[in-house]
């Protein structure tokens, strides 16, 4: 019998579930952490040395897989491209629970000088840029890894199945690709297991490496992406009024489309939000270009919001150019976003004891609305869904002030990786141990 496998029988005895379930940190999920530590670490160190862009997470893909038939499970590969699924089922009866991990990186140049920092570079539409694990998804696939393990330690002990769910493209995919967990349940993620309830975790910045924090209801924001094409008539720069300028149109579309957030729609209920991200339009410094190309991103947590802002958004750019003598081609938005990440309240303050187990002396944070989005809202949308957050930045350091996730010196510290491993497994166990009342 393995070191793990042992520290876990022992602490399984030695600790009633039902007596200790959502009151104090359990016994087999303190064995289980201090037993599996170092394999974490080491596993994040290896896949943040290795990132890869999402659709593209064939290395990935293959140590979780390799991981999970070594511990006697029969992973499912090639959903969604390169996701990676298992099913475990525990001794006894119980309830049916999905855990989730994403396995992407970004193209991002890293800059955090660690010793396994990235050196990879691959391209992205494009063009060759470096790729780095800058959100954290090297540390939710190394800490999903350690809780499959620690679960099928215990498997005779448990109660209920669990559905280990490694998802790639989170990020999304690549233009003209499908990916992430709108094709994990497209390609059937949940045909066959459909499960009671569905947890994730999300490394954080603006939290210390002790913390943990949660939010019933509206957590993170609805995401869509948005373009229009503004169409004029090129003509010499010294002769504006020999065509029609697509720059002024567009620019005049930017500026009017700013007041949807400040005089249209009531922020009082909910915020919103409406970026351009990019504009792309002429080549030379003389000459007034036939079009220009604008991109954006909008934030709502209300799906009559969103569907006002999209409507709102639409008819300022086709007035504003018809005033201007242009017309414009909207894509608004130019896909299916990714909704509200919402989480089920009741199953949230369910949890939330459990999640403080895990945490200790350290209150659980109340988190506010975060305008990021994640596409772990699809899942939540099929079955309850809880999506907590473990600080990422080193205790002692001012996490507002911190390099955020995305950024290219973003880095978490790896006393991290122990908080989210126990509180996944604490909350795991305590759900399926205890009935939903």
């Amino acid at each position: 019998m393995n070191r793990l496998a042992a520290a876990l029988m022992c602490a399984c005895l030695t600790l009633p579930a039902a007596a200790i379930a959502q009151e104090a940190q359990r016994g087999e999920v303190t064995a289980a952490a201090a037993a599996l530590q170092a394999k974490v670490v080491d596993w994040r160190r290896d896949i943040h040395q290795h990132p890869e862009l999402s659709n593209r997470e064939t290395r990935t893909a293959a140590k979780v897989a390799e991981h999970l038939r070594g511990l006697g499970l029969e992973p499912r590969t090639g959903i969604a491209h390169h996701g990676v699924t298992a099913v475990l089922k525990g001794g006894r009866p119980g309830p049916r629970l999905a855990l989730r991990a994403d396995m992407d990186a970004l193209p991002v140049t890293e800059e955090t000088g660690l010793p396994f920092a990235s050196q990879v570079t691959d391209t992205y539409r494009g063009q060759t840029t470096g790729v780095m694990h800058a959100c954290g998804h090297d540390a939710h696939t190394a800490i999903l890894m350690g809780v499959a393990e620690a679960l099928v330690g215990m498997r005779e002990q448990l109660a209920g199945e669990i559905l280990f769910v490694f998802q790639p493209a989170e990020e999304g995919a690549p233009e003209g690709e499908e990916g992430g967990a709108g094709l994990m349940l497209k390609e059937g993620v949940f045909a066959d297991f459909k499960p009671d309830a569905v947890f994730g975790l999300h490394v954080f910045s603006t939290l210390n490496a002790n913390q943990i924090g949660v939010r019933a209801g509206p957590t993170m924001a609805a995401s869509d992406r948005f373009g229009m094409t503004v169409v004029g008539r090129q003509t010499h720069g010294s002769r504006p009024w020999g065509g029609v300028d697509p720059i002024v149109a567009a620019a005049q579309i930017i500026n009017q489309s700013q007041t949807i957030v400040s005089r249209q729609m009531d922020i009082s209920k909910q915020p919103v939000v409406v970026t351009f991200g990019a504009i792309n339009g002429g080549i030379r410094y003389n000459i007034i270009p036939d079009s220009v190309e604008l991109v954006g991103t909008i934030r709502t947590f209300d799906e009559d919001m969103r569907a006002d802002v999209f409507k709102r958004l639409t008819s300022i750019a086709e007035h504003v150019a018809a005033a201007n003598g242009a017309t414009v081609e909207t894509q608004i938005p130019a896909e299916d976003g990714n909704p509200v990440t919402f989480n089920n309240e009741a199953l949230t303050e369910r949890m939330r004891a459990s999640l403080q187990a895990a945490s200790g002396a350290e209150p659980v944070v109340d988190m506010p609305l975060i305008m990021g989005a994640e596409d772990f809202s699809l899942y939540a949308r099929e079955v309850p869904g809880l999506f907590f957050f473990v600080g990422a930045t080193p205790v002692g350091q001012d996490a507002g002030t911190a390099p955020s996730n995305h950024s290219p010196k973003f880095d978490v510290d790896e006393s991290a990786l122990d908080l989210g491993l126990r509180a996944m497994l604490q909350a795991t166990l305590d759900y399926l141990d205890t009935p939903a009342g």
